[in-house]
């Protein structure tokens, strides 16, 4: 007598659609992250933006040389269609600068930021403030003459974005004052907008031609 055949197996699920699963702008050349608990000391809100001057002067030195580079990144883009990375890394190095002390600042941490000026597009991972962007290579020759009309809707939205990343914040004051905890709702939110007008940033001044998702994520 012949054995029963065995049942088939039933077919695998599709696969998800490209995004899904909270990627949101999965494979974007630039990435934003903040990857820490949510304990904040009660008096961090009051005493971090003190503490945070020295940062802030550096941050400001690194901001203005970067924009001098900005600049240059324009015309090495329009006549040779390629940035120098030399010119790539110091920019992100600056950003990502600026990124570590706003977290700071923000009293979204307690850790303070490092002196770090490491010349790398991708983040050097010894912090809890990560910011990489992907060095551009080959550029399109004519867009930085129109990106940023291409970009006035997300000027728009961010906008919208920072007066309400600034009243949540007043909420996080709140918060970890009372709770010692920053909320990780807000904090998702505060890191997002963050992310959403660094993709801005670097699209509109030359360091990806890649435009930019309408996503916090």
């Amino acid at each position: 007598m012949a054995e029963p055949t065995p049942p088939m197996p039933p077919p695998p699920p599709p696969p998800p659609p490209p995004g899904a699963g909270g990627g949101g702008a999965p494979g974007y050349p630039v990435a934003v992250e903040f990857e820490r608990g949510d304990e904040v000391a009660n008096w961090r809100p009051l005493v971090n933006w003190l503490l945070a001057i020295p940062q802030l002067i550096v941050a400001n030195a690194l901001r203005s040389v970067e924009q001098v580079l900005g600049l240059l990144s324009l015309f090495f883009v329009l006549f040779t269609r390629r940035v120098p990375d030399s010119i790539v890394t110091f920019r992100v190095m600056a950003y990502r600068y600026q990124w570590r002390v706003m977290t700071f600042f923000l009293f979204m941490r307690e850790e303070y930021p490092p002196f770090s000026f490491a010349l790398t597009a991708e983040d050097d991972a010894i912090d809890a403030a990560r910011l990489s962007i992907e060095p551009p290579g080959e550029m399109d020759r004519w867009k930085p003459l129109y990106k940023w009309f291409l970009a006035i809707p997300h000027v728009l939205v961010l906008a919208v974005l920072s007066v309400a990343a600034f009243f949540a914040l007043i909420g996080a004051f709140l918060a970890v004052l009372f709770t010692g905890r920053f909320p990780r709702g807000i904090r998702d939110f505060v890191v997002g907008t963050a992310r959403w007008g660094a993709r801005v940033n670097a699209y509109v001044f030359f360091l990806t031609d890649v435009y930019p998702p309408f996503s916090l994520t």
